[in-house]
């Protein structure tokens, strides 16, 4: 790396590279152009970036797992010659890895697990998002966030060119019905497809082709699957356009943020107090009212610990069609196939 260059370390799930990229924008008008450290998945979306100058791939579930490929990993780091790290994501293995590395200055959380091995320790503050706590690493004041997500014209007419081969030429609702986490998973988007009198376009990787099928079984318009068709950053485009996205507590509610897209955003075994909600006035949460056992854990488990998920059982389609209903009203019907800038 030349001399100066600044690393940022994210090797979190893609929601939180997501909305690491405020931050990624932040630093860069400050120090010039990152070098990020990220897992393979992240890869498209900050591969082009505006405030990225180059990406390292960390596979730490697969084949750089292991203490061996961790040392392997620092010494490149090391050889790189960074001069400081901004470390967004908590983890310990992060933290060593930047200390490890012999980089000067190390930036990251007062409360992560090794905050003794940052050089500078920045107060996280639980009530603001998670967008803006992590823009707090860079000194930036609080306000709006913005989202840039690099998306070229050669993306955008990727987007436009599927959605017209497969027959989706009018107004359309997102759905979005994946989550890794078991129990963030909302189990009634087929019936919500039922309602829906616009068509439909399904986003999300090819682990819920399953739901997917379901959802093209019972929707009553046109529908399209792009999952585990579309790319990350093609799936981003698509979003641009879509008049709402409905979605779990997942990477895709971040990346409907990011693209400006109303959002109806279910919420199960977590909740927006945590710091993931929906960010942008055209959002509407629906999650259960009433139950003593919400939240269960800060990432959703991969079943429910009392055996019912009610959390996510009882939020009837009616209300989230309600939702959706609400959302179009009020931008006046969807935007259609008019991507914003």
């Amino acid at each position: 790396a030349p001399a100066g260059v600044t690393l940022v370390i994210q090797t979190a799930f893609l929601g939180d590279v997501i909305l690491s990229l405020p931050l990624l924008a932040a630093l860069a008008s400050r120090h010039g152009l990152v070098d990020v450290v990220a897992t393979p998945a992240a890869l498209p979306l900050l591969e082009g970036h505006p405030a990225v100058r180059r990406v390292i791939a960390y596979d730490k579930a697969g084949r750089d797992r292991g203490l061996r490929a961790f040392v392997r990993m620092s010494r490149a780091i090391r050889a790189a010659g960074y001069r400081r790290v901004y470390l967004p994501h908590r983890s310990a293995r992060s933290g060593m890895l930047a200390l490890l590395a012999r980089i000067p200055e190390r930036v990251g959380f007062a409360d992560a697990p090794v905050r003794w091995a940052y050089t500078r320790r920045v107060p996280r503050d639980l009530d603001r998002h998670e967008a803006e706590r992590l823009l707090g690493l860079a000194g930036t004041p609080s306000g709006p966030v913005t989202f840039t997500l690099g998306l070229t014209d050669r993306d955008r007419a990727a987007a436009a060119e599927w959605l017209r081969a497969e027959g989706i030429e009018d107004e359309f609702i997102a759905l979005a019905p994946g989550s890794v986490w078991g129990t963030k998973r909302w189990p009634y988007f087929p019936e919500l497809a039922a309602r829906l009198s616009l068509p439909v376009v399904i986003l999300g990787g090819p682990d819920i082709a399953e739901v997917a099928a379901q959802i093209q079984a019972q929707a009553r318009g046109a529908v399209a699957s792009g999952a585990g068709r579309l790319s990350l950053r093609q799936s981003a485009a698509v979003l641009e356009r879509a008049g709402v996205l409905v979605c779990n507590d997942s990477a895709p509610l971040h990346l409907g943020s990011a693209t400006g897209t109303p959002t109806v955003a279910l919420f199960g075994p977590t909740v927006p107090a945590f710091g993931f909600g929906p960010l942008g006035e055209d959002t509407i949460i629906v999650e259960h009212p009433s139950l003593s056992c919400r939240p269960c854990s800060r990432h959703g488990p991969p079943t429910c610990p009392l055996g019912h998920h009610r959390c996510m059982q009882e939020l009837e389609p009616a209300t989230v069609h309600a939702a959706v209903t609400r959302l179009l009203a009020t931008r006046g019907g969807s935007r259609g196939l008019r991507p914003r800038t």
